[in-house]
């Protein structure tokens, strides 16, 4: 069995309006988000032993600020190729993953990220309740998406072949990292 984690970069800035988006950095709600979020996939024993990643600024802040709150740090593959990919990209990512890997953390942008997961998510896993159709609506900055598939080999893996097993957005563990509220 192969497992794919998806995770969207965290919060970036826009007070800096002539930077490049590719070099935006992180705000201070997304460096918490990003650790927050490290720190449940901790808890919930989420493991991964690849992370291909855009090397966007906020995507490798996001990183460092994850790791912190997972208590573990990797060396990411910084694929420039993810960078604002779209879901066709993303998927020859994944299925150009080495066989020895078996749970790939891919970490990006939207769309892209969000039209992966419903392209792959074939059928909701048993601890899923439903979340497909969250991440239809949307896809928040820092969600992480899971996804089983039953494959021995990467290179097989297809639109409609994996079950999505749970969607966590920052606001499901702490309602202050949600939306912010307009008057």
């Amino acid at each position: 069995m192969k497992r794919l984690i998806t995770f969207r970069h965290a919060k970036s800035g826009w007070d800096q309006p002539a930077i490049r988006d590719f070099d935006r950095a992180l705000n201070d709600k997304g460096r918490r988000a990003a650790a927050t979020m490290g720190r449940h996939m901790r808890q919930l024993g989420l493991r991964f032993d690849s992370v291909v990643a855009s090397p966007a600024v906020r995507v490798a802040e996001t990183l460092d600020a994850m790791f912190d709150g997972y208590g573990r740090r990797m060396a990411p593959s910084w694929d420039r190729r993810a960078y604002l990919a779209t879901a066709a990209t993303l998927l020859e990512m994944v299925q150009e993953t080495p066989d020895g890997v078996e749970a790939l953390m891919l970490v990006g942008h939207n769309p892209g990220l969000e039209e992966l997961v419903l392209l792959l998510a074939g059928s909701e896993g048993p601890t899923d309740g439903g979340t497909r159709d969250s991440i239809g609506e949307k896809y928040p900055t820092a969600s992480v998406a899971e996804i089983h598939f039953d494959a021995d080999h990467w290179q097989d893996i297809h639109a409609g072949d994996g079950h999505l097993v749970r969607f966590i957005r920052p606001r499901d563990l702490d309602p202050a990292l949600g939306p912010d509220r307009r008057l």
